[in-house]
């Protein structure tokens, strides 16, 4: 039998800090349409244990920092 992928919304994937992420770049996209116009940037390395800085500039900065154990596959 072929293995089924299943569509999950990535909100549910990984740990707190990634979805932590993901909500306030989903929140920048509705703050940008809803405004009419705006600037995001997004920059991403890697950092100490292999953590993902993830950097999120609008008229704010986040920044989160996700462990590699807490991404998703």
């Amino acid at each position: 039998m072929a293995d089924r992928q299943v569509d999950v919304d990535p909100e549910y994937l990984g740990g707190e800090q990634y979805r932590a992420a993901l909500k306030c770049i989903k929140q920048a996209l509705v703050d940008g349409l809803r405004h009419g116009y705006s600037k995001c940037a997004i920059e991403c390395r890697i950092g100490n244990n292999n953590r993902r800085e993830l950097v999120i500039e609008t008229s704010k900065s986040y920044k989160f920092n996700i462990p590699e154990d807490e991404m998703p596959d």
